[in-house]
C-alpha cells in the first residue's frame, strides 16, 4: 500500500511554448503517465505567471485532459461531454492502474473487487451504478446524485449482486490521483497545506546524491510530500522570486536530479520522470 501521500505541483505554462493542441494533449498524457507510475496521489496546477497571456486557459486544459485520462474508459462517455479540449483525447496514453480494470463481463466480477463507477439511476432499492459491466448493479439503500463518481466494492456476486460505498483511502492499491487548480502560485502552495517535506527541483539545487541518506529519512517519515517542479522558460527560484519569497525558506530542499545535462535545458515533463524516478528509490 503506499503509506504517504504524494503530491505533485508543475506550472500551468507547461504547455505554453507548445503550439498544437495534438501535441499540448500528447505532453499532458506523458505526465499524467509519469504520475500514475510513481504513484502520484494528488497533482496541483499552480499559476506560474497570473495574469500572462493563456495561464487560465493552459491551466483549464491541463486540468481537462489529467482528469479525462486519470477516469476508467468506461465512464469518460457519461463523466466528459464533447469539448474542444479532448479533440485529441484518442492519443493520451492508457494507464492501465489496478482501477483501470479491463475485465467487462459481470461475471467475472470477484467477491471483494473494487471497481470506479458512475451512478446512472436511483429507484426505491437504492442506485444503480454502472461499473463497466453489461449492467448497472444495486448500491443497496443509498440514494445518490445521478451522475457521481463513486468507488464501490463488490460485496455479493452471482445473480444478485451488490455493492457498498468504499473509501479509496483504505484500498491496498494504487488508485489513481486527483486534480486540483491552485489559485495562486508555488510559494502558496506549499503555506496553504500542511506538507511534512517539501521538495523542490531545480538545475541550480543540490545534487541529489548529496543529500539521499538525509532525504531518504524525512521521506519515510513524512506522510504527505509535495514535489515542485518549474516551468520551461523559468525555474522555482524565479517563480517564487516573483511572490518576492526565496525557494530555499519554502522548500525542504532544492535539489537537481540531472546533474551534468547534456542539453540547455530539461523539459518539465523530463524532469518529472527523472525525479519521480529517484524520489522512488528512497521507498522504504
Amino acid at each position: 500500500m503506499h503509506r504517504r501521500k504524494l503530491v505533485m505541483a508543475i506550472p500551468a505554462s507547461v504547455i505554453s511554448d507548445i503550439p498544437h493542441l495534438r501535441e499540448k494533449t500528447l505532453e499532458v498524457g506523458l505526465i499524467g503517465r509519469a504520475a500514475a507510475i510513481f504513484q502520484v496521489n494528488e497533482i496541483i496546477i499552480y499559476s506560474d505567471n497570473e495574469g500572462g497571456p493563456n495561464q487560465k486557459r493552459d491551466r483549464g486544459l491541463i486540468a481537462t485532459l489529467l482528469a479525462y485520462i486519470e477516469t476508467p474508459q468506461y465512464l469518460r462517455k457519461r463523466l466528459f461531454k464533447l469539448k474542444p479540449e479532448l479533440k485529441y483525447a484518442g492519443i493520451l496514453p492508457p494507464l492501465r492502474t489496478p482501477h483501470h480494470p479491463l475485465e467487462n463481463k459481470s461475471k467475472k466480477l470477484k467477491d471483494g473487487e473494487y471497481r470506479e463507477g458512475i451512478v446512472t439511476s436511483v429507484t426505491n432499492k437504492g442506485s444503480i451504478v454502472d461499473v463497466g459491466v453489461e449492467n448497472g448493479l444495486l448500491l443497496p439503500e443509498k440514494k445518490l446524485v445521478m451522475n457521481r463518481r463513486v468507488t464501490v466494492k463488490i460485496v455479493q456476486v452471482g445473480k444478485n449482486k451488490k455493492l457498498e460505498l468504499a473509501n479509496p483511502v483504505n484500498i491496498n492499491k494504487y488508485w489513481g490521483y486527483k486534480v486540483t487548480t491552485a489559485k495562486g502560485s508555488f510559494g502558496q502552495v506549499t503555506k496553504s497545506r500542511n506538507y511534512d517535506l517539501v521538495v523542490a527541483t531545480s538545475k541550480m539545487g543540490v545534487y541529489f546524491q548529496k543529500v539521499t541518506d538525509e532525504l531518504s529519512e524525512k521521506w519515510n517519515n513524512s506522510k504527505k510530500i509535495l514535489v515542485g517542479f518549474g516551468a520551461p522558460s523559468q525555474g522555482l527560484q524565479k517563480i517564487v522570486a516573483k511572490e518576492k519569497l526565496r525557494l530555499e525558506d519554502i522548500a525542504d530542499y532544492n535539489i537537481n536530479t540531472i546533474p551534468n545535462q547534456g542539453t540547455k535545458t530539461v523539459r518539465t515533463e523530463e524532469a518529472i520522470y527523472a525525479t519521480l524516478a529517484l524520489l522512488n528509490m528512497l521507498e522504504k
